[in-house]
């Protein structure tokens, strides 16, 4: 009796600690999980560079429709497509000889004409003496007199008649106005070439500079007034500085550009106002026609810096998780002024040492609490540059 007396003394002591050990099981299950621990980004001011880009045409500095000024036969072409010249050298030859007996006729008339100049002078010379003795009436010295005066008339007319022939012949020569590339020649030798030809003998390009244009809408206009110092536009353009030109592989042209003028009104239809700029080209690297995107430098001499992830938007706003002293996170809207590949550049919504989450933003609400994991700034700087 005993013995089963202190058998159930056991099995109760065993019975308790066991409901005790389920009931701390129990609690356990319902606590809250620990915060979770997430990196955070402490808010820095750093100076920046950033570059706004535009879709561009490029144009050399002179492009010029070299067109005959006489018709004819192409008579000889003293170019290749996409040679070089200078200003000055012969391009073409049109067939000069009916342009050469023009000229011949209109000398041999030239001399005609100086020939009844003397003429007509010999009779006034003769009439005058006579005239005065009162031996003939001086209605023959007028009527010489008058001969005289269109002698010389008749000998001016040809003489332009000479300058035009000879100008023609010079014509029958086409040289190059500007130096530069010649482009396509769509005629051949023995062509019938004319005046009024639709299409030119050839494009010549002068591409010692480059003009690329481009197109700013009228909110980017005014923000660039508003962002250069000057009191007028010539001056504004002035303060600007160079821009880049990236060409139609991605690489930079290593030539830097000059912002030169800007179209005198607003296009109505696209609401933009064109714009070039200058690019040297002494190598002749750039071609008329070629395409790229003007690079704008946007200059910020002290601006907050934060990493584009960790950023998230709702409804076209940007936000941040802010981090508080009691390591609650909240979310923050703010604007951004300017961007490059891995920042956004802040001028509202945050300060100076503000802490927001770096990464892992996804999950987090208003009002959760986290285990902040600082991160070093100038690492992350050094590791993904601005």
């Amino acid at each position: 009796m005993k013995i089963f007396g202190k058998t159930r003394i056991i099995v109760l002591i065993a019975s308790i600690i066991l409901l005790q050990n389920c009931t701390k099981a129990a609690e356990g299950s319902n606590a809250a999980p620990p915060a979770p621990e997430l990196p955070v980004y402490t808010v820095i001011t750093s100076p920046a560079t950033v570059y706004q880009e535009f879709p561009t045409a490029l144009e050399g500095k002179n492009n010029v429709e070299i067109r005959s000024q006489v018709d004819g036969y192409l008579d000889k072409i003293y170019v290749e497509e996409g040679a070089y010249v200078r200003a000055g050298q012969p391009l073409f030859k049109i067939d000069s000889r009916s342009y050469g007996e023009q000229m011949n006729m209109a000398s041999a008339n030239l001399q005609v004409a100086n020939a009844n100049i003397q003429k007509a002078k010999v009779e006034v010379d003769r009439l005058e003496p006579l005239v005065a003795a009162k031996v003939v009436s001086d209605v023959q010295l007028r009527t010489a007199k008058a001969n005289y005066a269109a002698a010389v008339a008749a000998a001016s007319q040809a003489k332009a008649s000479v300058g035009s022939a000879k100008i023609n012949v010079g014509f029958t020569t086409i040289t190059a106005p500007v130096s530069g590339y010649i482009g396509r020649i769509p005629y051949k030798k023995g062509s019938l070439i004319s005046r009024t030809d639709a299409s030119p003998l050839t494009l010549l390009s002068d591409i010692s500079e480059i003009y690329a244009y481009f197109s700013l809408s009228e909110l980017d206009f005014i923000a660039f007034q508003n962002k250069y110092p000057g009191a007028t536009l010539n001056e504004k353009l002035k303060n600007m500085p160079m821009v880049d030109l990236v060409i139609a592989d991605n690489s930079t042209y290593p030539e830097k550009g000059k912002m030169s003028i800007v179209d005198g009104q607003f296009d109505k239809t696209t609401g933009a106002i064109s714009v070039r700029a200058v690019f040297p080209n002494a190598n002749g690297v750039l071609r008329t026609g070629n395409t790229g995107r003007v690079r704008m430098p946007q200059l910020f001499d002290k601006t907050l810096v934060i990493p584009q992830e960790s950023t998230f938007e709702i409804q076209d706003k940007t936000y941040v998780y802010i981090v508080g002293k009691d390591k609650k996170v909240t979310g923050k809207p703010v604007k951004i002024s300017g961007k490059t590949d891995s920042y956004y550049f802040i001028s509202e919504g945050l300060s100076v040492g503000d802490k927001i989450v770096f990464t892992g933003i996804g999950a987090l609400k208003d009002g959760v609490a986290i285990q902040p994991k600082a991160i070093s700034s100038d690492s992350l700087l050094k590791a993904k540059p601005l």
